[in-house]
């Protein structure tokens, strides 16, 4: 009699302690004011930018055909520059295979963005655009930064990296959208709002 009793009490605390994970992954898996970006599944948001050498203006509308990778960074962001490395990996690995990486910077001056990417390096696949007045991070509803969309070769947004990225996971992204997948949104990590975020 016993024996059954505590074999019952052992299901009992197991079965008890699964709905606690539970409960607890549901409240507190996540951030709770992050809501998917309502880009996702929608047309991307035109821009027409300058390269932060003032040299050459760049349209989102006549990369199409490609997939885009569209990622903000600024000089001042831990985060960005922790992930450099890997984007510019990724955008010659991609590169000759159609897909365009776009990079913009935000919130700082082209002059303090291009002195950072000449110390911290370039591929020659990626555009490296300004944004005066933030405009087309607005548009897009970057709220800090790093923050990276993905959009397919029709030109709508079918994937969107909060925080920092790594070469792995652009790469099975654009691998993901090579095979007519959406992506969707993930959160891999913390993002900064301002120099002193």
């Amino acid at each position: 009699m016993s024996g059954k009793w505590l074999r019952w009490a052992g299901l009992g605390i197991a079965l008890g302690t699964v709905a606690l994970a539970v409960v607890l992954a549901s409240r507190f898996g996540g951030d709770p004011t992050l809501v998917d970006s309502p880009l996702i599944g929608q047309p991307a948001p035109e821009f027409e930018l300058t390269t932060l050498d003032g040299r050459d203006r760049v349209a989102l509308g006549d990369l199409k055909g490609d997939i885009v990778v569209v990622n903000f960074f600024a000089s001042w962001c831990l985060q960005c520059r922790a992930e450099h490395d890997d984007l510019v990996a990724t955008s010659d690995a991609f590169g000759p295979n159609g897909v365009t990486f776009v990079q913009i910077g935000y919130q700082e001056s082209p002059s303090e963005s291009l002195d950072y990417l000449t110390r911290a390096g370039t591929s020659h696949w990626t555009k490296y655009l300004a944004d005066p007045g933030s405009r087309t991070a607005i548009a897009y509803g970057v709220f800090g930064i790093p923050e990276t969309f993905f959009i397919d070769d029709n030109g709508v947004v079918v994937g969107k990296i909060i925080g920092e990225s790594d070469a792995f996971t652009l790469g099975a992204t654009i691998d993901a959208i090579n095979r007519g997948e959406r992506p969707g949104q993930s959160v891999t990590g913390d993002t900064q709002q301002e120099p002193d975020g």
